[in-house]
């Protein structure tokens, strides 16, 4: 067996973004099991896991991840609206509207600002949905 170092864990992160946008979440998963013990305090890797899980429809560890992440940077925007899309596919609308609002707040990209928006009511053309 191969012996394992910090290259290694850096070559299974490249390989696990990889894998995600080739649509493998659960490769990207595998791979990313391990730096994260190895390296418990890496935000990016968690990052990425929480991503893998939500594509992986493992909606209760993304979220875990997400807060983890957001644990050390509450003022990541993209983890707060990731964390809200996920909350948003469990069904979880009104927690789901706290965080694309900090997103939103924190980063007014125009993903966010609609997701802010969209997510209570406001059709975008002065409407609002029930």
């Amino acid at each position: 067996m191969p012996e394992i170092s910090p290259e290694t864990h850096v070559i299974d992160f490249r390989a696990a973004e990889q894998l995600l946008e080739a649509r493998d979440p659960r490769g990207a998963i595998r791979l990313l099991d391990s730096v994260i013990t190895a390296h418990p305090e890496n935000t990016a890797a968690r990052l990425l896991r929480a991503r893998a899980f939500f594509l992986a429809a493992q909606l209760r560890p993304a979220e875990l991840e997400f807060q983890i992440v957001l644990e050390r940077e509450p003022d990541n925007a993209f983890a707060h609206f990731a964390l809200g899309r996920t909350l948003e596919r469990a069904g979880r609308l009104d927690e789901a509207l706290r965080h694309f609002r900090l997103a939103a707040a924190l980063e007014p990209r125009p993903d966010f600002v609609q997701a802010a928006r969209f997510a209570h009511g406001d059709t975008g053309n002065g409407e609002h949905t029930p």
